[in-house]
């Protein structure tokens, strides 16, 4: 994590580069920034955007966001241990979580591509399965871990770094479309 301090004069850009798990953290926990009448500012103060929220105990919600970095944190899990249990032919879910655009770039061959309109194949899956999200940079994954993770499962990993560091570190993976 960041060396930066959260205070409550500590601006939401400053909170969101140290803290990437904040914008969803507070959505999830006090329905911040996740619409137009529940967002705020780049240069909002916490204390500004918890008053708005009508959130009295501002030291909960910096000890709240920083739980959600830890766990974000715990989640991500490097290519090379990935990369390990195909080759130890674990079993496991590798579900890639990409856009539309992003999949232009080509498939990721180690991954399976989510199907995003078949949603209840993935709910059905035991809650105790392996899944393990990947997307470019990292971001969707931890997004989609998160969700999944709010649906009771506990198994759930996101490639740290995405693709990218896939290809940084393993190599391999990706084929032009």
């Amino acid at each position: 994590m960041s060396d930066t301090e959260i205070l409550p004069e500590t601006t939401m850009e400053t909170i969101l580069q140290a803290i990437p798990a904040a914008q969803r953290a507070l959505f999830q926990r006090y329905h911040i920034g996740g619409c137009s009448s529940c967002g705020y500012q780049p240069t909002d103060s916490l204390a500004k955007v918890c008053k708005d929220h009508n959130i009295l105990d501002i030291n909960e919600v910096i000890t709240f966001l920083h739980q959600a970095h830890k766990l974000d944190l715990n989640i991500q899990i490097p290519a090379t241990v990935v990369k390990s249990w195909l080759d130890d032919a674990q079993d496991f879910s590798f579900l890639d979580v990409r856009s539309g655009e992003e999949l232009e770039a080509g498939a990721f061959e180690p991954a399976e591509l989510m199907d995003y309109n078949a949603s209840e194949k993935y709910m059905e899956l035991p809650k105790d399965r392996k899944l393990v999200f990947v997307c470019q940079e990292g971001a969707r994954a931890l997004n989609v871990a998160a969700y999944f993770q709010g649906h009771g499962f506990t198994e759930v990993y996101c490639l740290q770094g995405g693709i990218d560091a896939w290809q940084r570190e393993v190599g391999a993976g990706a084929k032009s479309a």
